[in-house]
C-alpha cells in the first residue's frame, strides 16, 4: 500500500482535506456521506444505496479483516469514493481473500485515508451532506472546487435506473440460509422490484421457501401482475424518490390490485409517495448500525441499520395510512401501513448486512401477508 502518495477530499463550500492516497489512483465526485459502523465495510461498499456518494467511516481502522466473496452485496461495489482515518495495513481473518486495498484498486475506487475523519463528520453534521471530490492526481483544492460545483446534486437526482438488473430473474441462494426451512417446492412468489436491492433481502425470502423473481426498476405493473405474484417487495436503492414519478404510478396500480406489498427505504419512500406522501431530504441521512426504532403497534425499541438521506414527511399522509415506526433520533417516519390494504413499509434495512437482527421480523411479517391472502383471510 502506498502511504506516501498525497491525495485531496474537497468539500462544496471549500471546506478542504489534505491526506494520502489508497485505493485507485485518480479522481471521483459524488454526496459526501458518513457511516457509524464499526464494522461492515464491504457490504457498505457494495450496497447499491450508495451509488452516485462518497462514503466516511467513522470508525478509525477500516480494513483489518480485509475482503471475501461472500460478504458482498450487489454484483460490485457503487461507492463513487471512499474515506477513512486510517487503512490497516495488516489484514488478519480466515475468510479473508484480499485486502481492502488491492479491493478498490481492483474495483477502480478512490480512497484517501490520514485525514481527520471526526472534523469531516462535524462538518457535515452541522452544514449538511454536499457535494465533494477525492484526486491523487490534482491536488490543488482551487480546481477540484470546480470540478466540484460543476457534478451532480443529489436532489431530483434519479439513480435506480443505473444500478437495476437489465432484465428479470429468479434469484436462486448459492447455499441455503442459515434457520431456513427445508422447503419441496416454492410455497410463495415474490416479485422483487431491484431499485438497489441487497442480496440479503432475497437470501432472507429464501428463508421461508419463497421463490423469487427479480424485476428492473421499471417494469410496469401489468407485466408484473402477470407473473402471478402472491407478494410484491419494493427494494431499498439511491437518488431521490421525488425524480421516480413514471414508478410511483405503476405501484399505485399495484395497490389497487391488493397485493401484498413490503417496501424498504427508497421502496418505503415509493410507498409513501403512491398514498399521496411528500419527500423531503434530511440535513446529513442516517447511515449506521446501531439507530433506535420504536414500533409504535408494540411499543418495542428495534436497534437497527440504515442507509438513507430522504424520508417521508408525516403531515403528507391521508388519513388511511398510519404511521408504526418512528426513529427515536429525530422523531422521522421510520415506517407506515395501510389501514385496509395490505400494504407495510419500513426506512431502515431488516436484512442487516451490516447491522443488528431485531427486525428480521419484518420479512416473517411479509410472509403472513401472503399467507392469508392466498388462504382468502
Amino acid at each position: 500500500m502506498n502511504f506516501s502518495k498525497k491525495a485531496v477530499l474537497v468539500l462544496e463550500d471549500g471546506r478542504t482535506f489534505s491526506g494520502a492516497s489508497f485505493g485507485a489512483d485518480g479522481e471521483c465526485f459524488g454526496e459526501m456521506v458518513f457511516n457509524t459502523s464499526m464494522s461492515g465495510y464491504q457490504e457498505i461498499l457494495t450496497d447499491p444505496s450508495y451509488a452516485g456518494q462518497i462514503v466516511a467511516m467513522t470508525y478509525p481502522l477500516i480494513g483489518n479483516y480485509g475482503v471475501n466473496e461472500e460478504d458482498v452485496e450487489s454484483r460490485r461495489p457503487w461507492v463513487e469514493g471512499f474515506v477513512v482515518r486510517e487503512a490497516s495495513r495488516i489484514v488478519s481473518n480466515w475468510r479473508s481473500t484480499e485486502s481492502l486495498n488491492s479491493y478498490l484498486i481492483r474495483n477502480d475506487i478512490v480512497g484517501i485515508e490520514h485525514i481527520d475523519t471526526r472534523a469531516l463528520v462535524r462538518h457535515i453534521r452541522d452544514k449538511g451532506a454536499m457535494r465533494a471530490g477525492i484526486s491523487t492526481v490534482d491536488l490543488d483544492a482551487k480546481s477540484l472546487l470546480e470540478r466540484v460545483l460543476a457534478s451532480p446534486d443529489m436532489n431530483n437526482r434519479e439513480l435506480a435506473s443505473a444500478v437495476t438488473v437489465d432484465e428479470m430473474f429468479e434469484y436462486q441462494a448459492e447455499t441455503r440460509p442459515v434457520g431456513s426451512v427445508p422447503q419441496t417446492e416454492s410455497k410463495y412468489h415474490v416479485v422483487a422490484f431491484d431499485f438497489g436491492v441487497k442480496t440479503n433481502s432475497l437470501r432472507e425470502f429464501t428463508k421461508f421457501g419463497c421463490k423469487i423473481t427479480v424485476v428492473p426498476s421499471e417494469t410496469s405493473a401489468d407485466e408484473v401482475l402477470a407473473l402471478r405474484p402472491d407478494g410484491i417487495f419494493l427494494s431499498n436503492g439511491p437518488g431521490d424518490p421525488a425524480s421516480m414519478k413514471k414508478v410511483v404510478e405503476e405501484i399505485k396500480k399495484l395497490t389497487e390490485a391488493q397485493v401484498p406489498m413490503f417496501g424498504i427505504c427508497l421502496g418505503h419512500q415509493l410507498i409513501g409517495s403512491a398514498f399521496g406522501g411528500e419527500t423531503y431530504k434530511l440535513q446529513f441521512g442516517h447511515r449506521g448500525g446501531n439507530q433506535p426504532i420504536k414500533d409504535l403497534t408494540t411499543g418495542k425499541i428495534e436497534i437497527t441499520s440504515h442507509n438513507h438521506g430522504f424520508a417521508v414527511a408525516a403531515a403528507s399522509l391521508p388519513a388511511e395510512i398510519e404511521v408504526t415506526h418512528i426513529n427515536l433520533n429525530d422523531q422521522t417516519v421510520a415506517g407506515l401501513r395501510h389501514k385496509t390494504l395490505p400494504v407495510f413499509s419500513v426506512q431502515y434495512h431488516p436484512e442487516s448486512a451490516p447491522g443488528p437482527h431485531d427486525s428480521e421480523y419484518l420479512f416473517e411479517r411479509f410472509v403472513g401477508l401472503m399467507e392469508a391472502s392466498v388462504d382468502g383471510t
